[in-house]
């Protein structure tokens, strides 16, 4: 079993394990390694760093306008659950009616980010150096401070196994790399030259909503993002429909093959891919399915749906507060889409009904975001 001596240390902040990040331990059929866990979600685990001060009180808004972008048209929808692979917070499938609304057609990408970072100076999350006075608050009470070698600027980068491991052990394919930020996507030695139209990612929840002030826009809400990602289609699992990720012609960026040591990459990317690389969905967007998770604006509640079932519920802005039950000291925002390390024998992290979560303050090499814009703000 590999050890990483660093992220060995850092795991005794991670209560529950390096929790997914990639995929989720629903619905999985390996027969070489251990069934993950079904509670686990994809981003469950990983301890805030910072404190919950607003990051974006420096920021000018520039307002880029709406190029890029494609209208919703709003309406009603069911959202939730669509097949057997859905968690148990895709329950119960209830009625929604969205507005009208633009959103980006595709992530944000590295271009798009550097021109905020150049323009305002903004220092990403996984570029500050973690704050333990913070951190503890929460973390379980009693959780002991880590060596100061591991309270450094670092983030989450996946290193692919060797072999078949055992699904529940996340430290596999999990490394906290010091250096690591949107700027050095694998590492230090990593860069983005050549890769303005790729993703941006190792960004947090924060980071996404310095970008959106500065842009003028917002992050969407989950019912937003869901309701779009449908592009259309009613009850469908997936953003093109219900045929499998792996069926026909490549149409998401996903892991194929045996993860996490064997991807064959029919899909053209062993990592993030390029923007526009599959076909859009009905409403015009890219990559509502694989690539990277999206951030929402939404507090993260487990029970959520349960509360939204009685009739319509017009423009749901997500519940008042975090609610984890699986880490109760830790709140969580809400995440959609997928991303390049879902496969469907262990993740099915692309269907446009599932749910995931994470602490407003990780980033990682798989996570980022897009934004949309109300009707009412057009000039």
């Amino acid at each position: 079993m590999r050890k990483d001596n660093i992220l060995k240390q850092f795991a005794s902040l991670v209560i529950a394990g390096i929790s997914l990040l990639s995929s989720c331990g629903s619905n999985n059929n390996n027969k070489i390694t251990e069934k993950p866990d079904d509670t686990i979600s994809c981003h469950t685990g990983i301890p805030s760093r910072f404190s919950t001060s607003d990051t974006t009180n420096n920021i000018a808004v520039n307002d880029i306008g709406y190029e890029g972008m494609k209208l919703i048209p709003g309406g009603e929808f069911e959202m939730g659950a669509d097949n057997n692979q859905a968690s148990s917070d895709e329950y119960p499938k209830h009625k929604v009616n969205v507005a009208s609304f633009y959103m980006d057609e595709t992530e944000v990408t590295n271009t798009q980010f550097k021109k905020f970072a150049d323009a305002t100076g903004y220092i990403t999350t996984a570029e500050k150096k973690p704050d333990w006075e913070e951190l503890k608050k929460t973390v379980p009470p009693g959780t002991p401070k880590p060596p100061d070698s591991v309270l450094v600027a670092a983030s989450l980068v996946f290193v692919p196994a060797q072999n078949e491991v055992n699904l529940n052990d996340y430290s596999q394919w999990w490394q906290w790399k010091k250096g690591a930020d949107w700027k050095h996507p694998e590492g230090p030695q990593s860069n983005i030259t050549g890769k303005g139209n790729y993703p941006v990612v190792h960004i947090s929840w924060y980071d996404a909503m310095a970008y959106c002030k500065w842009a003028g826009k917002r992050l969407p809400t989950e019912a937003e993002w869901e309701f779009a990602a449908r592009g259309g289609l009613k009850n469908n699992i997936y953003p093109w429909g219900n045929e499998p990720v792996n069926a026909g012609r490549p149409k998401a960026n996903s892991w194929e093959g045996k993860f996490p040591y064997l991807n064959e990459k029919k899909d053209g990317y062993f990592l993030a891919a390029p923007v526009k690389t599959y076909n859009a969905n009905g409403y015009g967007l890219y990559d509502m399915a694989g690539n990277v998770w999206e951030w929402c604006s939404d507090w993260y509640d487990a029970a959520y749906y349960k509360i939204l079932t009685a009739g319509m519920t017009n423009n749901p802005q997500g519940p008042v507060s975090s609610k984890d039950p699986q880490e109760p000291y830790t709140p969580k925002r809400s995440l959609r889409g997928g991303s390049f390390l879902c496969n469907d024998s262990y993740c099915s992290g692309y269907r446009v009904a599932r749910r995931m979560k994470s602490s407003p303050d990780t980033g990682l090499e798989h996570t980022g975001f897009r934004c949309v814009k109300d009707i009412k703000d057009q000039k």
